[in-house]
């Protein structure tokens, strides 16, 4: 009885570590494919105003408006976020999003694409087809790494809906978040607002109110 009671046990254990192991393997997974997609133009921001509430981990949460945003892109990375924290909570979700050349050459370069946490990085396999783009800093110009963040339920399955190669049009508003509770350390997370700031370093945070589909 003790060692069909151990048996049981192991193989228990050996289902749970399985289970796990799948999880870290798919928690992440790139579905879809690379493509290329040639015309996708700049983004755009304009000036906005205007603030949303809401409660989350703890926290009494207030997303600020700072500009219009209106992004128009082709998917080259997504990434998952399942923690516990305020950021993890409110944007379980980035994705890197390509326009100009960068699009448009996206395969025949053959960017490979790394998401990091909450950053996104790409390597090239020769410096002649990086030319192909322009320089280093004319790839960094082309595509960003986005925090979305949604306010309903709807706009939360269309973000798990979208993979890489989707070509894409975002419209919302970039927003500071400010967090305060009366037992935690204030939480802040400001969104990049400068369309000079380059590639994944600088993230955009985006409040999302639209995702529309393209080609």
């Amino acid at each position: 009885m003790y060692e069909e009671n151990q048996r049981k046990r192991r193989l228990v254990i050996l289902f749970v570590l399985l289970l796990f192991l799948l999880f870290l393997v798919f928690r992440n997974f790139q579905w879809g494919k690379q493509r290329s997609v040639a015309g996708i133009r700049e983004p755009i921001q304009t000036e906005a105003s205007g603030v949303e509430q809401m409660v989350i981990s703890g926290y009494d949460i207030t997303l600020n408006y700072h500009y219009a945003y209106d992004i128009e892109g082709l998917v080259v990375s997504t990434n998952n976020y399942y923690g516990s924290s305020p950021e993890d909570k409110l944007s379980p979700r980035d994705i890197g999003l390509a326009w100009g050349k960068v699009a448009e050459l996206n395969v025949q370069v053959g960017f490979h694409w790394q998401p990091t946490d909450r950053g996104l990085k790409n390597k090239v396999d020769s410096q002649e087809k990086l030319a192909l783009v322009g320089s280093v800093s004319d790839v960094l110009k082309q595509y960003s790494n986005n925090h979305l963040v949604a306010l309903d339920d709807s706009t939360r399955k269309a973000i798990q809906r979208i993979k890489v190669g989707d070509h894409i049009r975002v419209q919302g508003y970039l927003v500071y978040i400010d967090g305060h509770s009366p037992s935690k350390k204030d939480f802040y997370w400001y969104s990049s607002t400068s369309r000079d700031d380059v590639g994944g370093t600088a993230c955009e945070i985006i409040l999302v109110k639209s995702i529309e589909w393209l080609d």
